[in-house]
């Protein structure tokens, strides 16, 4: 058979389909939940380019929550929080928290990143795994709380440092393990100097299931 010019394109076609299907099939599907509120704002940079990505920010019930956990692979959590978990801020309907502890149980067979104040708590609470913070000082007012020293230079510097390092770790596609090292890596270049970014880094946990004795 002759092989014409036609051929060879048609040929090349197929194969990049090809590649971008095994290339597509490889990314990890992506669920962020980031209740809209403008103090956390600088928390858009982890996902922002995150390919095959959907994010949800309010007006969805627990139901299509739990829905959406069940579909994807990767489920990120950012914003404010307490040890009983993620808050809604006012964002979805009818409840405090967004992840809260009939939640919890949908989140033990995904990759998970919860990050807001005490979310490790949370997570040790529902025997979970995942990227996890401890207590975050990403405004002035929590660092002056804690006795921490810092302007508000020192805040934006330090948020803005871990939302894009942790994003591009992310995008890398890397294992968790991976990802933590390489954000820890680079939040560290930091805490000679800024005093936040010593202390968040100093609470960020790659947390695992604790298996549980048979009583």
């Amino acid at each position: 058979m002759q092989i014409t010019s036609t051929t060879k394109q048609d040929y090349l076609c197929y194969q990049f389909q090809t590649l971008n299907l095994i290339n597509n099939n490889m990314i990890k599907s992506t669920l962020v939940i980031h209740p809209d509120d403008r103090s956390t704002d600088f928390l858009k940079y982890i996902y922002q380019d995150l390919p095959n990505t959907t994010v949800v920010t309010g007006d969805k019930n627990q139901d299509e929550i739990i829905d959406m956990i069940q579909t994807h692979d990767r489920i990120v959590m950012l914003g404010h929080g307490t040890p009983q978990g993620l808050m809604s801020v006012g964002q979805f309907p009818d409840r405090g928290y967004v992840i809260n502890s009939e939640v919890a149980p949908h989140l033990t067979n995904t990759e998970n990143i919860f990050v807001w104040c005490y979310a490790s708590d949370f997570v040790s609470r529902y025997n979970l795994e995942g990227f996890s913070s401890g207590m975050f000082i990403s405004e002035v007012s929590e660092a002056d709380y804690l006795d921490v020293t810092a302007t508000q230079a020192d805040i934006d510097i330090s948020n803005m440092l871990f939302a894009y390092t942790l994003g591009k770790a992310l995008l890398s596609n890397d294992d968790l393990n991976t990802v933590m090292g390489k954000v820890k890596t680079a939040y560290f270049t930091m805490t000679a100097i800024n005093e936040v970014a010593r202390y968040n880094n100093g609470r960020l946990r790659l947390m695992e299931k604790q298996v549980l004795q048979e009583g």
